[in-house]
């Protein structure tokens, strides 16, 4: 049998059993989004057609006396029920097959400030239960920072989880302002713990609230362990308190995005974002704690104490908001012909790192290179930056007054002037009190949130890419301007504690369009036999986004940004929305060739998800369609089926 075939046929064997299930918000703990039911294929996708459709009721647009809503959710499947959540604190149960309601709960947030976002629930079934009630439990974290406890079969409240089936999040916190902590991410759930991160709200103040994982007893909401991220010898904080026996430091790195979890070896992944503040880090250090120590890494602890087993750090003293947004894949590779378990942490820079998932060892070399170096004083950076060689980056570093693009001269020339007078010096290039700087990658990636799918199949994983490019500027706070909160050039940072504050942009022409050559939204194949793009092609086209400008013909091909990710099926089709115009589209996984379409009700930037119904034996197919508040996609509040035509 060839090496590649190899792994493939053993993760095929492995999902066979559980083929019309979708448990967990990846699929399965490692996050593969991969499904092995293969109905529906390239011969009959374009026979695909809405099977239902259900409306939650909560968006924005809506209620306008809400928080702003994204739909973000990617629904999880037991007992052919889907169970998911709104961005405005609602979790819901409806039928696999008809999307007729089961039920509904609201948490009742707080709507003071902050954003309203849900990724998804995640399932618990309590093999030793002997009572109906709470055997299975769906978790939901909210956006005014609890962890709430439901009983899947009617949606109640657990009253023996936390206080009355909710756990106060903020709990050893310190002060907490406007809804500066939310559970934006399912957790995990494994051994019967139910382990959690947290979204801490960006650029706020040099003191957030502490990055603390946690883990809670599934079936109390006791505490059994919290992971503190800072070296184990830092000194105890003095401002912020914790409960008996832990001690939470504030400013350190969060992990907003979603774990992983190995329960063979009983680790969980935790991809970490940037401490305190993103862009500014000369505050890092104080007291002698160093906040870096962890921070942009991916750290594996240890299920049953939270240990540490190992960590990769792939940012750096992080002044780019390089968060890792994405979930580590969990999948096991072929390498010098050795099946090895490995983990894949995609990057916002289009890195992809390839781990031991037991020791963390990479396993292709990743080598430090030198990087731009700060003038800024006070601030510090790192010398070098990790890079790895396989596969080899995935997105242009840098840019330079020659990739200055426009639909016309006049536009291109304005784009040309923009990057002259900034500082662009590829990659890292750090911010500076000296005008604006280019960062390209910008702070939505490359690869953000909707991460890694991996094709079974063929040993290759699938991802989405944006190309945006940040045009930012430092600024010291004495010279805000007077009518800094009416720039129509970008928003201001508040950066409490910092003599720094920044002013965030996009690079754009006059005409409000992105001053590169698109696309500027891609679906990308790497292939893990050779570490090379097996194909990349434009996701979304702005046709009906900018009706406008639609009379250019090549409209169709420019690709737009995204949010959301990739779904893969063994019948050789990859099924994603994401994209900024609205549609749910399937492409051929060998070739990339774009097989089908359908107009969602409102912007898709969610996951999609793929189960048989057991009552049908029919496959469908399943994307929220709710839009994204802060990438100004239509907004809504279905969920959408689709089925081939009985």
């Amino acid at each position: 049998m060839k090496r590649p075939v190899l792994a493939a046929v053993l993760l095929c064997a492995a999902y066979a059993a559980g083929a019309a299930d979708w448990p967990y918000y990846g699929r399965d703990q490692g996050g593969s989004k991969y499904s092995p039911l293969a109905d529906i294929h390239p011969g009959n996708v374009r026979e695909l057609s809405l099977a239902w459709s259900y409306r939650t009721g909560d968006s924005s647009e809506l209620r306008p006396a809400a928080v702003p809503s994204s739909f973000l959710a990617t629904p999880v499947l037991h007992d052919n029920t889907l169970f998911f959540c709104s961005g405005l604190g609602r979790a819901f149960a409806v039928d696999a097959e008809s999307g007729r309601e089961r039920w509904v709960y609201d948490s009742r947030p707080s709507m003071d400030g902050g954003t309203g976002k849900c990724r998804g629930v995640a399932l618990w079934h309590d093999a030793t239960a002997a009572a109906t009630v709470c055997r299975s439990r769906v978790f939901m974290g909210t956006i005014d920072g609890r962890l709430v406890a439901l009983d899947a079969d009617s949606g109640r409240p657990c009253g023996d989880f936390g206080e009355g089936g909710s756990i106060d999040l903020g709990q050893g916190m310190g002060p907490l302002y406007r809804n500066e902590l939310a559970m934006t991410s399912p957790p995990v759930v494994v051994d019967d713990l139910v382990i959690q991160g947290a979204a801490v709200r960006d650029n706020q103040r040099v003191d957030a609230p502490p990055g603390v994982i946690r883990a809670w007893d599934a079936r109390s909401g006791a505490l059994r362990w919290a992971f503190d991220p800072v070296p184990a010898d830092a000194p105890s904080p003095q401002a912020v308190g914790a409960p008996p026996g832990q001690r939470y430091h504030a400013g350190t790195a969060n992990a907003w995005s979603l774990l992983s979890a190995d329960e063979e070896l009983g680790l969980v992944y935790v991809p970490f974002g940037s401490p305190g503040l993103d862009f500014i880090g000369g505050h890092r250090g104080r007291n002698g704690v160093d906040v870096d120590h962890f921070a942009n890494s991916v750290v594996a602890l240890r299920v049953a104490s939270g240990e540490v087993a190992w960590s990769f750090q792939a940012v750096h003293h992080d002044l780019w908001d390089y968060d890792l947004p994405a979930q580590p894949l969990l999948i096991d590779i072929e390498k010098d012909g050795a099946l090895r378990s490995a983990l894949v942490q995609a990057t916002k820079m289009g890195h992809l790192f390839i781990l031991d998932r037991a020791s963390g060892e990479p396993l292709y070399p990743v080598q430090e290179r030198a990087v731009p170096q700060t003038d800024v004083p006070g601030e510090y950076t790192a010398p070098t930056q990790p890079f790895p060689t396989f596969p080899a980056p995935l997105h242009p570093a840098g840019l330079g007054a020659q990739d200055a693009w426009g639909f016309t001269f006049y536009d291109r020339r304005a784009c040309r002037e923009k990057i002259a007078a900034a500082r662009s010096e590829g990659i890292f290039t750090p911010p500076t009190l000296d005008g604006y700087y280019i960062q390209y990658p910008g702070v939505a990636g490359g690869q953000n949130w909707g991460g890694l799918a991996f094709d079974a199949r063929n040993n290759t994983l699938i991802l989405p890419q944006n190309h945006v490019v940040v045009h930012n500027r430092l600024l010291r706070r004495e010279d805000l301007p007077a009518d800094a909160g009416a720039s129509d050039t970008g928003g201001y940072s508040l950066s409490q504690g910092s003599p720094y504050i920044v002013q965030h942009g996009i690079l754009l022409s006059p005409f409000g369009t992105p001053c590169i050559a698109p696309p500027w939204g891609t679906l990308v194949a790497v292939s893990l036999d050779s570490g090379g793009k097996r194909w990349e092609v434009p996701l979304g086209t702005p046709r009906d986004m900018l009706p406008g400008l639609s009379w250019f013909p090549f409209f169709p091909a420019l690709g737009l940004p995204s949010a959301g990710g990739a779904m893969v099926t063994a019948g050789g089709l990859v099924f994603i929305g994401a994209a900024m115009d609205n549609y749910l589209r399937a492409f051929d996984a060998d070739s990339g060739a774009e097989l089908w379409r359908a107009r969602l009700p409102a912007g898709g930037q969610a996951t999609p998800m793929t189960y048989r119904g057991a009552r049908s034996g029919r496959q469908f197919v399943v994307i929220a369609a709710g839009g994204h508040a802060y990438m100004r996609t239509a907004l809504g509040d279905s969920l959408v089926a689709f089925s081939l035509r009985e």
